[in-house]
C-alpha cells in the first residue's frame, strides 16, 4: 500500500490513499504504523476516501468530495484535526485530487473549508468553539482549572501559571471523566504577550504530541477569555513552531505551514 508522510508544524501524520474505501485499515494497523520504533512513526493516520464511500459524513457527503478518515496513534478514530486536515489538503493538491485555492474537506466533525495562502500555509475554517465551562486537569500532583472548549473535538485548555517546559507530560494528566467520558485533549498554556500564547499538549489517544491544531484554537479561546475578549487574532507557540488562530464571532480559522515530507510502499502487514 502507497504512503506519504507530512507534518503541520512537526504534527506528523502518515497519509494513506484508499479512494474507494477499500483497504479496510484496522486499528492494530495504525497501532504499528505509528510506531517510531516498529513502524514508520507518526501522531497519527490519515486515510484519504471519497465521501459517497463514507458513511461518517452522512447528509455533509455532498458538500466535499474527499473524507479525512482521522485516526489516532493507539488507532482510535477521533473527530476532527487542525493539523491533520491542512497536512491532508496538501495532499490533496500535491496529488492533483484538488487545486489550490479553497474546498471542503469532509471530517467526522463536518466539513472544513480550507484554502491554500500566497505564502504556502493552508488555513483551515475550525468552525465556531464552543464552550462548556471549567474543569479540572492535574499534572504532577497540581490541579489546573481550564475551559472545557468543543472543536468537534473535546478539550481542556488550561492556563498554569507555572513555566510550561518543565510539566512532565510523559503520562496521561488527570481529568474529570464524568465531563469527558471518551477522553479529552489536554493543553496547557501560558498567555507570553498581547494575544500570544505559548502551550504543551497532551493528546487523547496519542500522548503529547509537538503541536496540536484544534488544541492551539482552544488554547487561543481559552487565553482570549483571560483577558475579556471573544474574537481577535492570535499566535500560539508551540513545539513544533507558529500556528495563528482568528477568532469571529461565528466561526475560528487556524493558519499554518503543511508539507509533505516523504513517500514509499508500506511492508506492514495486518
Amino acid at each position: 500500500m502507497r504512503f506519504f508522510k507530512g507534518h503541520g508544524t512537526e504534527n506528523d501524520f502518515i497519509i494513506l490513499p484508499d479512494p474507494e474505501g477499500e483497504a479496510g485499515v484496522s486499528a492494530a494497523l495504525v497501532a504499528r504504523i505509528c510506531d517510531r520504533r516498529a513502524g514508520i512513526g507518526a501522531d497519527g493516520v490519515l486515510v484519504v476516501t471519497r465521501t459517497k464511500e463514507s458513511r461518517e459524513v452522512g447528509h455533509h457527503a455532498a458538500a466535499a468530495e474527499w473524507f479525512m478518515d482521522y485516526r489516532n496513534s493507539d488507532g482510535g478514530v477521533a473527530e476532527m484535526c487542525g493539523n491533520g486536515v491542512r497536512v491532508f489538503a496538501r495532499y490533496l493538491i500535491d496529488a492533483g485530487l484538488e487545486q489550490a485555492g479553497e474546498f471542503g474537506v469532509a471530517t467526522r466533525g463536518g466539513v472544513r473549508t480550507v484554502r491554500v495562502e500566497p505564502n504556502g500555509d493552508i488555513t483551515v475554517d475550525m468552525g465556531k468553539p464552543v464552550v462548556h465551562g471549567e474543569s479540572v486537569a492535574i499534572v504532577g500532583g497540581q490541579e489546573y482549572t481550564g475551559l472545557h472548549v468543543d472543536m468537534g473535538n473535546p478539550h481542556l485548555a488550561c492556563a498554569i501559571g507555572d513555566p510550561v517546559v518543565q510539566l512532565d507530560l510523559t503520562h496521561q494528566p488527570g481529568f474529570d471523566t464524568g465531563v469527558f467520558p471518551a477522553g479529552v485533549n489536554i493543553e496547557l498554556f501560558n498567555p507570553v504577550g498581547t494575544r500570544r500564547a505559548v502551550m504543551r499538549v497532551y493528546e487523547r489517544g496519542s500522548g503529547e504530541t509537538r503541536s496540536c491544531g484544534t488544541g492551539s484554537v482552544a488554547t487561543a479561546v481559552a487565553a482570549a477569555a483571560l483577558s475579556g475578549e471573544t474574537t481577535g487574532t492570535w499566535t500560539v507557540e508551540v513545539l513544533g513552531g507558529t500556528l495563528t488562530v482568528i477568532l469571529e464571532e461565528e466561526t475560528s480559522y487556524l493558519s499554518g505551514p503543511a508539507v509533505i515530507v516523504a513517500s514509499g510502499e508500506l511492508m506492514l502487514a495486518e
